[in-house]
């Protein structure tokens, strides 16, 4: 069992920079792959951001690639997302997912545990 809290969130400016945490309780956080998801208003839940277990490898939506950088520190038991240079479109609720799959993962099927939420709001 693996709960998840993110935190972070908030109102930023186009341009600006953004830095989610998710904080994970469980003994297998270190076996997990995470990833990042994301809902904007009146839009369906959409894959963000992808780390295995080992945080060796990475991997982007292309709407984010070059903009966002995802980690993860075991020890902590924490993941991150670093955004800078944010948009507009940027704007949604961010759910830090866990998935005992530890390779990357780019369906919102392949992760088991979800946390609850955080609102990003990128407006001027």
């Amino acid at each position: 069992q693996v709960q998840l809290v993110e935190s972070g969130g908030g109102l930023a400016q186009p341009g600006e920079s953004l830095r989610l945490s998710c904080a994970a309780s469980g003994r297998s956080f270190s076996t997990y792959a995470m990833g990042w998801f994301r809902q904007g208003p009146g839009k369906e839940r959409e894959f963000v951001a992808t780390i295995n277990w080992s945080g060796g490898r990475t991997d982007y939506a292309d709407s984010v690639k070059g903009r966002f950088t995802i980690s993860r520190d075991n020890v902590k038991k924490r993941v991150y997302l670093q955004m800078n240079s944010l948009k507009p479109e940027d704007t949604a609720v961010y759910y830090c997912a866990a998935s005992p799959n530890g390779g990357l993962g780019y369906s919102a099927y392949e992760y088991a545990y979800w946390g609850q939420g955080t609102q990003v709001t990128v407006s001027s």
